[in-house]
This record gives C-alpha cells, sequence and structure tokens, in this order.
C-alpha cells in the first residue's frame, strides 16, 4: 500500500521533530518534509506533493490562518489537520480554521511533558485522524447495495426531541444545519460533539449568532424546550433524566465510552430510556464508532435514526456504522438533514414567536405553556 505522505508546518523546531519522528515511526505514513511558516509550506506543498498537511496556528511571516486561506485556494481538496493549544485563543483560531476549511485538528498542551509524551500523544491523536482522513483506515465490512440501508417506508410516529452525535468534520456540518432550522423548530436539540472544554462552549456561541434558535452549551438542570439547542461540554456526558413533569438535562463525569466524553452514546441510551418512541437520533461525519449503540437503543424504543451519507462526510466513520448496522432510517447528504428534520418534526406546528412549551417526557401529564 502505498504509504501517506505528510508535511509537517510549525514555527518550534521541537515540535516539528516530535511530530515528525512520531508519524514516521507508523509504516503507513512517510513525512515528506516540514517548515517553519506558512510561506515556506506553500513551496513545500507544491514541491512535496503531500497527501495531508499538519498546520500550526500561531507562526511567523504567514501564520497558519493565512497560509490556510491560500492553500485552500491552491489545494482546495488537500486535507489540513491544524495544531492548537487548549486555550481560549487557540479554541476560536481552531474554530476560524475550521470554518476556513480546515479538515480537523488536533490539541496540543501548553507544554509538553516530556518529548516521549508528546510523541505519543501524536501517535494516539493525529496518526489515525490523518489515516481516517486520507482513507487508509483498516478496510470495513461492505456497505449494503446503493451504499446505504434505508427502511422501507419512512416512520410517522410523532418526534419529541432530537439528538445529534458528530465528531470530525462536525462544526462545519452543524454550521449547515442548525442555522437551516426554523425558529419554530417544535422539539429541542441535543448535540454530542466530540470536542474539549472551552472549544464547546465557543461552539455554542458561534452556532447561536449563526441560527434563528438559541444555542447554548448545556447545563444541569436546564429543562428541555422546543426550538432551543443544547451543546454537550466538553469532558462531560450529556443525558436527560426526568424532573417532576419536565424533561431536563444532567450532566455527568461517569467514565469515557468509545474513549469519547461527551459520548454519543451515552446520549442515545439517555433520550430512547426517556423518550422512546419520540426520539430521533442523527449521526453525521466522524471517527470511529461512537453512536452505533446508541442508535441501537434507539431503533429498540421504537425511535427513528437518520445518518450523514458517505459523500458529504469527511470520515464516514460513525454515520457508517450505523448504516452498516442496519440502524438508518434514512441516509442522507448533509444539505438534506435540516429539511428532513423539519419534515419529520412538523416543525410548523408551533407558531413563530409563540410561548416555549415544557418538554415533557412521555407518561407524564400534557404539555403546558411556560409562565
Amino acid at each position: 500500500m502505498t504509504r501517506i505522505r505528510v508535511l509537517v508546518v510549525d514555527d518550534a523546531v521541537v515540535v516539528r521533530r516530535m511530530v515528525a519522528d512520531a508519524l514516521a515511526q507508523d509504516p503507513a505514513i512517510e513525512v515528506v518534509g516540514s517548515a517553519a511558516n506558512g510561506r515556506i509550506a506553500l513551496q513545500k506543498i507544491s514541491q512535496c506533493a503531500p497527501d495531508a498537511v499538519t498546520l500550526d496556528i500561531e507562526m511567523p511571516e504567514l501564520d497558519g490562518l493565512q497560509a490556510l486561506r491560500e492553500i485552500r485556494r491552491l489545494h482546495p481538496r488537500l486535507p489540513v489537520i491544524m495544531f492548537s493549544t487548549l486555550t481560549e485563543r487557540g479554541a476560536v483560531k481552531t474554530l476560524e480554521a475550521l470554518a476556513l476549511g480546515a479538515t480537523d485538528y488536533v490539541t496540543k498542551p501548553a507544554n509538553v511533558g516530556g518529548v516521549a509524551e508528546g510523541m505519543q500523544r501524536v501517535r494516539e491523536e493525529l496518526v489515525p485522524k490523518i489515516k481516517a482522513i486520507c482513507g487508509r483506515s483498516h478496510p470495513a465490512p461492505a456497505v449494503p447495495a446503493h451504499g446505504r440501508a434505508e427502511a422501507a417506508g419512512a416512520s410517522t410516529s410523532r418526534v419529541d426531541v432530537v439528538a445529534v452525535g458528530v465528531s470530525t468534520g462536525g462544526p462545519n456540518a452543524l454550521a449547515r444545519i442548525v442555522p437551516a432550522l426554523p425558529a419554530a423548530f417544535p422539539v429541542p436539540v441535543l448535540i454530542v460533539q466530540h470536542m474539549p472544554p472551552l472549544f464547546t462552549a465557543i461552539l455554542a456561541d458561534r452556532l447561536d449568532a449563526q441560527a434563528a434558535l438559541a444555542v447554548r452549551e448545556a447545563r444541569s438542570g436546564d429543562p428541555l424546550r422546543p426550538g432551543v439547542v443544547y451543546l454537550a461540554p466538553g469532558g462531560q456526558h450529556m443525558v436527560v433524566r426526568r424532573h417532576g413533569v419536565d424533561a431536563v438535562v444532567d450532566l455527568t463525569q461517569t467514565p469515557p465510552e468509545n474513549s469519547c466524553r461527551p459520548s454519543v452514546d451515552v446520549l442515545f441510551r439517555s433520550v430512547a430510556a426517556l423518550f422512546g418512541p419520540g426520539a430521533l437520533g442523527v449521526v453525521l461525519t466522524g471517527m470511529g464508532e461512537d453512536g452505533t449503540r446508541g442508535a441501537r437503543a434507539i431503533r429498540d424504543a421504537g425511535g427513528q435514526v437518520l445518518a450523514q451519507d458517505e459523500a458529504t462526510s469527511v470520515v464516514w466513520g460513525m454515520p457508517g456504522q450505523v448504516v452498516r448496522a442496519g440502524l438508518a432510517d434514512r441516509v442522507l447528504p448533509l444539505d438534506l438533514i435540516a429539511p428532513e428534520l423539519v419534515r419529520r418534526t412538523g416543525a410548523r406546528a408551533v407558531t413563530p414567536g409563540g410561548p416555549a412549551r415544557v418538554v415533557q417526557p412521555p407518561g407524564s401529564a400534557e404539555r403546558s405553556a411556560s409562565p
């Protein structure tokens, strides 16, 4: 198999060497060059023809964001993975990079605790992303005919909650879906995006500024309201529970699942248990299989599951696993998911500007208007 050719771009020589050495230890990857700033990187891309680029954000002469704009202009399909610090500034810059077309990102600590630890982080976090994005992961079982498993006939069940799981490529996917939902969207939306703390709060703020719906980073005790989007905070699982006759958010720090916290499986199991056939799960682009077991729980409870298709996914890992397991009611390109959510929830059922309704799980008292 032809090795994946990677260009490493970082202004710190110790980081360049550490990343290059760690990548070179994997037999599937070949480091074809390195660069100390964006200007040199643009030259090296033309010379080395890499399959992927790792790009630091903070660099002299031409920083990561400026370089990314040029890379996207000259090489629109070249995968670019940003290196970001776990700081508020790093989070803001990373989300800006993703909006400019970066493929994904990895975080690095402000002070790497030694070269060995740094190389281990590269092997655990960067190598799998490069392989997945460049399509060199281990082959998966064959997908059913036509590349999707679509149930015969769409469900007509009432939808009481939408739960979304997403990872690699998620911020841009969410930026296409959430702003496309109408202000009158009649049910709450719960989202797990694999991201660290700080990043999720900034992502929620960015989506809130773009959308007709209210988007917030979830807090324990938040009552679920129609037309509100709740984003799980980085580092915490998000579940829903009954509080009296209402449904509310709860945040926990139980162990990670699928090496993730927040985990899509945790959220999906929770909405399946509380809302049963009223749960609608959506699995979007992302690495791994987080969401598959949760999707099965939703289907077993009588709910519905949508999955993003392969052509529009940055990585068809999470949705692909759901499709292969035969759990997707429909498999849709990204731009058709918001219209499908509107259709399945009957979004016109709520008058714009009307009173918010308290969301109550099945079996509780009828919904009532909030004061």
